[in-house]
């Protein structure tokens, strides 16, 4: 006896069957739109996923209600204007989620639809990631002044690629701009909004040509291969390269006092000068030792004085810079307390009860005879050492310390290296890091194949508040030279008289060395252990070595970056030479997938469960009924 099932499935996806006005219509005057279809739809995330052009001042009113979808245009209708309201993905079948695909409305003001189109990436400048949701649009006005001045003409919003496409462009010469509009004004107007601009005068135009379509019979088999006619628009290949200006005001972000011995102030951006601090409760003069960072932005205070550690209210006099509403910089001088998160009463509250839990530790030892202590102890001065688990002879060893120094004594600090059975001792060199005043870089000369002891004496540092720390000894040791392997990246594409940087990334994308090419255009990677490696270039117009973001006011382009879209495989006792050219791939097409942060979202497909049903059934799937079927295209 059969048994009774629900059918085949419903994979059709939901059809238009009419619209108001119609699609590609024209002397529109109605700001509404009505679009009907043979099911009932949904529309997913309209504020996000559907863009209206020309843009919306006023924000349209969008609603997809039943078997139509609504939309109601607020902002005056522009004459001879050809608008289009681009769905996307968004639209599809209310039961099975069957994707209606990318679909775009579109209506003219005048007498002619405008037809033609701009397609392109948008990347982030400094590491050729896709940009998803970033507006991208066009002017007509070819000055730079109106990317300031006036909305945006015609616009698109890019997909998780960073792919976009400006649909019903007139015949003309366009500029193409990029922007993560904030304020919904539709122009540059704030410094915290990234924005991308390109030197190219666009000229939209189209041409016929021909692809070919592949008919899979099932995942594994081709069917068919079609040769399909169809209008190619170009350009479709432009690429805008995306930045946010720096941050340049100077404003106080927040200030703290997480620990009683420190607080500190944050800034949004650095200053030539620290600000001065004068204590209204205390005497300020010599009261702190001062950690500022390389820009000044960030400025910590470390009090030398406990008896100021044990103060929960420090009032001082605050005097610094900040950017006035003509950015100019100002002096500015507030009053402020300063007060630790835990207060001295608790603090010693609960060191009285570490203090007694010590203690009975104590006379537990002395009951049962074992060696104790009659004098408690302060905790030793905590000094982490950072070094590489395997190190190489470029490798350095840095030691932070949790609070400033009183004092260092490196004589107290050794290294030895094992000959045979003896351990000699080496020299080292013992550098403060400039841009903190808590690290410090031991440096020595390492050899491959060689173990080594790093070995710090009791009381060789000394802290602001007379806490030393403990004996300390680290083993280390180098690896053999045939374990190490080596790289040269032979570059081309630089501009004349220009260098490049190279930076050599980990399988994250994390920057593991760099090097500077030379004027034969190769950088060289030395001592590079085994595994897979990414490579990243940029070029360094200025010769700082680091990357310089742009800066639209002073037409200054991003310095441009590069990605070799394969991976390195180092291996151990291997040299290996490669070639790069900078400019062989297009630049949306360089960063490995590998190490893309930004991936690309799963398209929205058809899900043509007949056909397995078909299958599972034993049903030719051609005796299906036609109506039930979805063609499988990749």
């Amino acid at each position: 006896m059969g048994q009774p099932d629900g059918g085949w499935y419903d994979d059709r996806p939901p059809q238009i069957i009419a619209t108001t006005p119609a699609d590609n219509g024209t002397q529109v005057k109605d700001k509404k739109v009505v679009i009907y279809f043979d099911e009932f739809i949904k529309v997913e995330d309209a504020t996000n996923n559907v863009v209206i052009s020309p843009p919306q001042l006023e924000m349209p009113e969008i609603k997809g209600a039943g078997k139509k979808i609504v939309v109601e245009l607020k902002d005056s209708l522009k004459e001879n204007t050809t608008y289009t309201i681009d769905f996307s993905d968004a639209i599809s079948d209310n039961n099975e989620g069957n994707p209606l695909g990318n679909y775009t409305f579109t209506f003219s003001t005048g007498n002619q639809v405008d037809t033609l189109e701009v397609s392109g990436a948008v990347l982030d400048a400094g590491t050729l990631e896709p940009v998803k949701g970033i507006m991208v649009g066009l002017y007509a006005d070819l000055e730079d002044s109106a990317f300031t001045t006036k909305p945006l003409l015609r616009v698109a919003r890019t997909d998780s690629r960073g792919r976009f496409i400006i649909r019903g462009v007139a015949k003309g010469k366009y500029r193409a701009y990029a922007l993560q509009d904030m304020d919904g004004d539709y122009m540059y107007s704030q410094k915290g909004e990234m924005l991308a601009f390109s030197d190219r005068i666009i000229e939209p135009s189209c041409g016929p040509d021909v692809r070919q379509d592949t008919i899979w019979r099932d995942s594994l088999r081709i069917d068919t291969i079609v040769r399909r006619g169809f209008t190619h628009f170009y350009p479709d290949d432009l690429v805008l390269r995306a930045f946010t200006v720096p941050q340049t005001d100077r404003y106080l972000i927040k200030k703290q006092r997480q620990e009683p011995e420190r607080f500190e102030f944050f800034f949004s951006y650095g200053s030539d000068s620290l600000p001065k601090l004068r204590g209204l409760n205390f005497d300020a003069d010599e009261a702190f030792v001062i950690d500022a960072s390389q820009k000044k932005d960030t400025i910590t205070y470390w009090l030398r004085d406990t008896a100021l550690v044990n103060r929960d209210s420090l009032e001082i006099e605050y005097s610094y810079h900040v950017t006035d509403t003509l950015g100019q910089l100002v002096a500015q001088t507030d009053t402020f307390v300063m007060v630790p998160k835990m207060s001295y009463e608790k603090r010693m509250k609960m060191h009285e009860k570490e203090l007694s839990k010590w203690q009975k530790q104590q006379e537990k030892l002395k009951k049962r005879g074992e060696p104790y202590d009659s004098i408690w102890r302060p905790k030793p001065l905590e000094v982490k050492v950072s070094a590489p688990s395997t190190l190489t002879p470029l490798s350095n060893v840095y030691f932070t310390m949790p609070v400033p120094l009183a004092r260092c004594d490196t004589s107290k600090v050794h290294l030895f290296s094992k000959v045979d059975t003896l351990w000699i001792p080496m020299p080292f060199a013992w550098n403060p890091v400039e841009t903190s005043k808590l690290t410090y870089r031991f440096e020595a000369e390492w050899q491959p194949d060689t173990e080594y002891s790093l070995e710090v004496d009791s009381a060789a540092f000394e802290s602001i508040y007379g806490i030393v720390n403990d004996k300390m000894k680290n083993g280390l040791r180098c690896k053999k030279e045939e374990d190490f392997g080596s790289l040269v990246v032979k570059v081309s594409g630089l501009p004349d008289s220009l260098s490049a940087v190279v930076q050599l990334l980990d399988k994250s994308g994390n920057v593991t060395k760099e090097s500077k090419t030379q004027d034969d255009g190769s950088a060289e990677f030395f001592w590079l252990n085994e595994g897979q490696y990414y490579l990243s270039a940029f070029i360094d117009l200025n010769g700082n070595g680091i990357w310089d973001t742009g800066d639209f006011h002073k037409g200054l382009q991003p310095e441009e970056r590069f990605y070799l879209p394969k991976v390195i495989e180092i291996k151990a006792n291997w040299d290996i030479t490669t070639q790069w050219d900078l400019r062989a791939v297009a630049l949306d097409r360089q960063k490995p997938l590998a190490i893309t942060k930004q991936k690309p979202e799963k398209e929205k497909k058809l899900q043509d469960r007949n056909r397995k049903r078909a299958e599972d059934l034993g049903i030719p799937f051609d005796k299906i009924p036609s109506q039930m079927k979805i063609a499988v295209r990749k």
